[in-house]
């Protein structure tokens, strides 16, 4: 059965290029042109993966609040978002919001095919996951449950997107060792920049830091990567 990716882009030329390249490499494909007609199909029936424009006809951040929304309906849904704004700010905004990418509109189209496959890759091995018995990993005051992608700190839940997870649990598996930007993307099968990346390790620090102020379980490693402090374990 074809994957179902929803497209919502306001811009009817590239919506239309789009869904043209998406259905050559054999996806099913739903566009919309503005948010309030992607939700009315969506609320009710949920895609494989959706990419989402930010600025969306009269709203300018409606692609912002279709992200919220459909968030609610699924922590697994992979989202992209998609935009013509190259900002730190939107980009951290988006990822805030619990999208899983975002990319640029100046981004090549065998690029956004590639993040595509990504996603949709590690959404089917999430699945497959959640038919085997549970398997957690307890390091010191940090719980995760691998197949439920739960996360507890102190018994305290946090709420991580599919990405911040896996991301998350390639730190912890291995305490103490660096882990490159580039292990970080392999570990949460997706492709992104660096800054992104970054901006996914600022976020889950946040998460944990809502719970404990002193929170030091992910150190930097400047000019390599990132590991979790040993000393949490």
């Amino acid at each position: 059965m074809k994957k179902h990716i929803v497209l919502i882009e306001d811009e009817t030329g590239l919506r239309d290029n789009y869904r043209a390249a998406l259905e050559r490499r054999g996806y099913r494909v739903s566009a919309y042109a503005d948010r309030p007609t992607a939700w009315q199909a969506l609320a009710h029936a949920l895609p494989d993966l959706a990419i989402i424009d930010v600025g969306l006809g009269d709203e300018p951040e409606g692609g912002f609040t279709l992200c919220q929304d459909l968030r609610h309906l699924s922590a697994t849904l992979p989202i992209i978002f998609l935009t013509a704004r190259d900002s730190d700010i939107d980009s951290v905004h988006g990822l805030r919001l619990g999208a899983d990418d975002y990319v640029t509109k100046d981004m090549s189209l065998e690029h956004l095919l590639a993040r595509i496959t990504a996603l949709l890759r590690r959404a089917e091995a999430w699945a497959d996951a959640l038919q085997k018995p549970d398997d957690i990993l307890t390091r010191g005051r940090l719980t995760l449950n691998v197949d439920r992608m739960t996360v507890a700190w102190d018994s305290q839940a946090l709420d991580l997107t599919v990405t911040e997870f896996w991301m998350l649990h390639s730190l912890v598996r291995h305490p103490g060792h660096v882990r490159s930007r580039e292990q970080l993307m392999e570990a949460a099968s997706t492709v992104l920049d660096e800054n992104t990346v970054t901006s996914h390790i600022k976020r889950i620090r946040r998460k944990f830091s809502k719970f404990d102020s002193d929170f030091d379980g992910i150190q930097t490693a400047y000019g390599m990567g990132y590991r979790w402090n040993a000393r949490e374990v």
